[in-house]
């Protein structure tokens, strides 16, 4: 082990020592079941080696976190208002972001005090697909030119500064679109998860980062061929399911194509749109996140690295 690193490495087993002694999981298999996205593997025992210990310690540096609040308030001889302790969590399309996310949420807010966890995904903050293709960028959507980050910026300010009632719009992909008139009323939470590809990225054109108002950042990573063949599983996954909804915006393109031309459609997508965002926008930010977990071609996750600094 290189001492000089700037990352604390562990492997599964020396990860999985670190989750504290509990008599019972706090969560069954049917509700893992709810939780799991299309084609994601996660089993209990990846919940209890894995997430329990990122559990304990993601409520280590909150609690720290509220602490310092109240001390900060106290020294300045203002009152302490309660602000969420917002986590984000980024990665590639397909590597298992959001199941991530949604494992965090149910097992943070069964905490001790059961805190107030919400969830909210920069999907929402897409141009509607009317403002794309007016943009002529509809081919780029999920690149950082088709957010509308400014809109993330103040909502993300919003609920830092404790507001008491903040909007998030809400994205559905089943119509591939933002849904008009439809938000998420997030209403100050002790943790708000932030999941999405571009929440690390650096954008020029706002003086401020949507990372600025993370207390805590996690990477999903993972061998780009094993994502690659994840995205590839999914997509075939939906042509059978959710591509058969005749609500489905891929309904008419991709409902009737056969298991040739599906895996070679998923591949052509793969390469020409998200193996590229992967290369020049997401993976570069890989090295801003505090933690990193690196995923297996099982799914499993074999390594974490935490940053020092």
């Amino acid at each position: 082990m290189n001492l000089y690193s700037p990352y604390i490495e562990f492997n599964r087993k020396e990860w999985a020592e670190l989750k504290q002694h509990q008599t019972t999981l706090p969560l069954t298999e049917a509700e893992l079941e709810q939780l799991k996205g299309l084609n994601e593997e996660v089993s209990i025992q990846e919940v209890e080696d894995i997430y329990l210990p990122l559990t304990h310690f993601i409520d280590l540096y909150a609690r720290v976190s509220r602490e310092l609040n109240q001390l900060t308030a106290s020294f300045m001889k203002k009152e302490a208002l309660p602000t969420p302790y917002i986590i984000g969590i980024g990665g590639s399309v397909a590597v298992g972001k959001s199941t991530a996310a949604r494992l965090l949420q149910a097992l943070l807010a069964r905490g001790k005090n059961s805190p107030k966890v919400d969830l909210v995904t920069t999907d929402g903050f897409l141009y509607p697909n009317a403002v794309l293709q007016e943009k002529g960028i509809m081919n780029r959507k999920g690149f950082p030119e088709s957010y509308d980050i400014k809109s993330l910026i103040q909502f993300m300010g919003d609920v830092k500064s404790g507001k008491p009632e903040v909007k998030a719009p809400v994205y559905s992909h089943l119509a591939y679109d933002v849904i008009q008139g439809e938000e998420k009323q997030i209403c100050q939470p002790d943790i708000l998860i932030i999941e999405g590809i571009n929440v690390l990225q650096i954008k020029k054109e706002t003086p401020l980062l949507v990372s600025d108002f993370f207390d805590f950042s996690i990477y999903i990573d993972a061998e780009e061929e094993h994502i690659r063949h994840w995205y590839v599983e999914r997509f075939k996954l939906l042509r059978n399911t959710a591509f058969q909804n005749t609500d489905s915006f891929f309904h008419q393109r991709f409902a009737n194509i056969d298991e040739e031309e599906t895996v070679r459609t998923a591949n052509q997508i793969w390469q020409d749109i998200n193996a590229k965002n992967l290369h020049e926008n997401i993976l570069p930010t890989k090295g801003r996140a505090r933690l990193i977990l690196k995923k297996e071609a099982d799914h499993s996750i074999g390594q974490i690295q935490l940053r020092k600094l």
